[in-house]
């Protein structure tokens, strides 16, 4: 099959300075994206990183799920099984291993409604997203499920309680994918003179915008400014699947004043993404990759891990650039009038096939 290939320009940003247990570095990121003002404003964030000490970034959890969906003659049936999974867990492990040497069941959650079994099935990847890889598992113990239990009828591979690329509770509350904080404490001098505005300024649109606007707009397990616009830029630029912005940009920000100085940290409990696997081949991912150190010979889920930390930090510059020229009438007009009329003259030397 012939492949053709949209362009989007291509930028690399930083370095970003990145301290804490998953990665001690500085790194250049490549951002992907059409909104060229991204750039330059997540470059200011950068520039932050270095200046006050580097982004600390902690690995909270990590898993990648499928739910599969079978059917049964009542709910006493279903409630049965579920119970069942919970103490057969090894006979379950004993499937997973005849799909991947590296996918491991993790844990199972349930849900019952009428004679329907949603079984949420929860796996470590190793340095894969996983998305293939935990369908081949779910396949397994399905088909061990049905054999096992003979009043058992397949409904689905994946029933929504995954939940794979939709805006949803579960994700953020039982985990899909890394979760991962990125924290930074910003001096006020700093503040004036990288971010010109105040760290009560920046606390105070916090609460304002990311959460009491996203609460009136209904917003789901979800408090930024523009989460999405980075990890789409990211994804892009390293071959990831970008679908997976949708339930990865449901993250918090959380913003206070301590001791004279501005703490502000991003929350994303659903990055998903991974160094190896599908979208993985191309020449430029395969650089970029090796631009921020993670296609490196290592322990198995250490590569991805470093990613997830790299994401993150990535996010956390370019929110607190972006709420910093907010808190200024204008400013973000301005910026976008300046670096998007020059656009067509930036495009050319940094466009990138991905």
């Amino acid at each position: 099959m012939e492949h053709n290939f949209a362009e989007v320009p291509m930028r690399t940003i930083g370095p970003v300075k990145l301290i804490g247990p998953v990665i001690e570095d500085e790194v250049m990121v490549p951002l992907a994206t059409y909104e060229l003002p991204l750039w330059p404003s997540t470059n200011r964030g950068a520039k932050l990183s270095r200046q006050c000490g580097g982004i600390l970034t902690t690995i909270i959890d990590e898993r990648m799920t499928r739910s599969i969906l079978l059917e049964a003659p009542n709910a006493a049936r279903c409630h049965e099984v579920s119970q069942a999974v919970k103490l057969r867990q090894p006979e379950l492990q004993l499937q997973v291993a005849r799909s991947s040497r590296f996918a491991k069941l993790i844990d199972s959650h349930t849900q019952i409604v009428g004679n329907l079994l949603y079984l949420r099935l929860e796996f470590s990847t190793g340095d894969a997203a996983g998305h293939n890889m935990v369908t081949q598992a779910a396949d397994e113990i399905m088909a061990w499920l049905l054999a096992q239990y003979s009043f058992l009828r397949y409904v689905s591979i994946s029933g929504n309680y995954c939940t794979d690329k939709k805006a949803t509770a579960v994700n953020g509350i039982l985990g899909r994918g890394r979760y991962v904080v990125a924290e930074l404490l910003i001096p006020r001098d700093i503040c004036l003179t990288t971010l010109k505005t105040t760290p009560e300024k920046i606390v105070d649109l916090n609460i304002k915008k990311n959460l009491l606007g996203t609460l009136l707009a209904g917003g789901i397990r979800s408090a930024n400014a523009h989460f999405a616009n980075l990890l789409l830029a990211f994804y892009l630029a390293l071959g990831q699947d970008a679908a997976n912005i949708v339930e990865g940009s449901q993250g918090m920000v959380f913003a206070e004043v301590r001791n004279d100085a501005l703490y502000f940290s991003v929350t994303l409990p659903n990055i998903i993404v991974g160094t190896v696997g599908n979208g993985k081949e191309y020449p430029f991912v395969q650089k970029n990759l090796q631009l921020l150190g993670c296609n490196e010979a290592c322990a198995v889920g250490d590569n991805a891990r470093r990613l997830a930390a790299i994401v993150a930090a990535t996010v956390l510059c370019g929110e607190i650039s972006l709420l910093a020229a907010q808190t200024n009438p204008g400013e973000l007009m301005r910026a976008h009038t300046i670096f998007e009329r020059h656009a067509q003259d930036a495009i050319p030397e940094s466009t990138t096939t991905p």
